[in-house]
């Protein structure tokens, strides 16, 4: 019998490959006849380029650029896939995981470290990026990464502005460089909030990059300044595109800026795995997360998963750190099975400090039931 180990990262506990690895292991344990693969899976977000390079192949290029403050220097890097593609994390260089809870302050961040990558990566001769642009500590529409890349914003007297979300709306005008990179670019993302509006980056996602509510009001006015002298002086529409909010509006500026085209982050990501083809002969494929609710169901790792497993007519189970889905809908989805590491009344604060023995334990329950 053959096994697809398929897990999303438990964010905040468990990265995905450790994940599946744990999974696969406790599976072989119980049923040592089984054949278990491990294809750890991503959407855009953090560890994207580490599962790549483990289900592609490819190498890990290092490299000093600036952090999500403009006086910051951190050591990231982006993933050479073969000879002609990239995958640039832009949390590895402008990403929350990089900074403390008081430095959070997206007035003050930039993404400019994201474009150095980006242009390292065009020096370097690929034909294709991609940009996975989950975990980001920034509101600055893309423009640290586009003025990374040579592009100019400037004052009404003249004087560049910082590329930063705290002085959007004192740009008044947008400089193209001499050369734009000539690489196609796809954002990878998994959300479809627009750049701005009530679900917009700096109103849905602001906050949560410690932005208090007067900061809010002053990303939301920059972001729509900003859209407008996109569409005005560029004559691009970015304000309501699906999915322009990601990262704080980088998917806006990659698409106003670098002729970015922004695509599904698990789609791509199973396409490049060779996900179909691996699991054509699969009998059960498992998959999971750390909370496993509506929202996986939709545009999340999860839902990539259970419709590459429908495509195959595999089985489908699901191991989550907790489940808030009924059984019906996980029927209505193709899931088989469905197991919660937390069991009822289980302390949060245990399950979290016990989250790779409780998966374990779970893939074990379910070992027995997989015929």
């Amino acid at each position: 019998m053959k096994i697809i180990v398929a897990f999303d990262s438990f964010k905040g506990t468990i990265r995905a490959l450790p994940a599946c690895q744990i999974v696969k292991d406790a599976l072989l344990s119980v049923r040592p006849d089984l054949q278990v693969l491990c294809l750890p899976m991503a959407d855009g977000g953090e560890g994207t380029a580490e599962i790549m390079l483990h289900n592609r192949g490819g190498q890990w290029i290092p490299k000093t650029v600036t952090g999500p403050f403009e006086q910051m220097q951190v050591r990231a890097g982006y993933a050479r896939l073969g000879d002609d593609m990239a995958l640039v994390e832009m949390a590895s260089a402008s990403g929350l995981e990089l900074l403390t809870r008081k430095q959070m302050n997206p007035l003050e961040t930039t993404t400019y470290g994201t474009g150095e990558l980006i242009r390292d990566a065009v020096e370097q001769g690929v034909r294709k990026i991609y940009l996975a642009v989950g975990g980001s500590a920034t509101v600055d529409g893309g423009v640290g990464a586009a003025s990374a890349l040579g592009w100019r914003f400037l004052n009404r007297a003249g004087r560049p502005v910082g590329p930063v979300g705290g002085e959007l709306s004192h740009i008044h005008k947008i400089l193209k460089p001499s050369e734009l990179p000539q690489v196609p670019i796809e954002v990878l993302c998994d959300v479809t909030n627009p750049l701005c509006g009530p679900a917009g980056a700096a109103r849905i996602y602001g906050p949560q990059k410690g932005a208090s509510p007067e900061a809010v009001e002053i990303l939301e006015h920059g972001l729509f300044h900003l859209a407008e002298l996109i569409r005005k002086q560029l004559g691009k529409e970015v304000q309501d595109l699906p999915g322009a909010g990601a990262a704080g509006g980088l998917a806006a500026g990659a698409v106003a800026f670098l002729n970015a085209s922004i695509v599904s982050g698990i789609d791509t990501i199973l396409q490049q795995s060779r996900f179909a083809e691996q699991a054509q002969d699969a009998d059960w494929i498992i998959t999971g997360e750390g909370s496993f609710d509506s929202q996986s169901l939709y545009g999340k790792v999860i839902s990539g998963v259970l419709k590459a497993a429908q495509r195959t007519h595999a089985k489908a189970a699901v191991l989550a750190g907790q489940i808030s889905i009924s059984p019906d809908l996980c029927r209505q989805h193709g899931i088989q099975l469905a197991t919660a590491c937390r069991k009822k009344d289980m302390p949060l604060d245990y399950a979290l400090e016990n989250a790779e023995s409780l998966l374990s334990k779970a893939a074990e329950e379910i070992a027995g039931k997989l015929t």
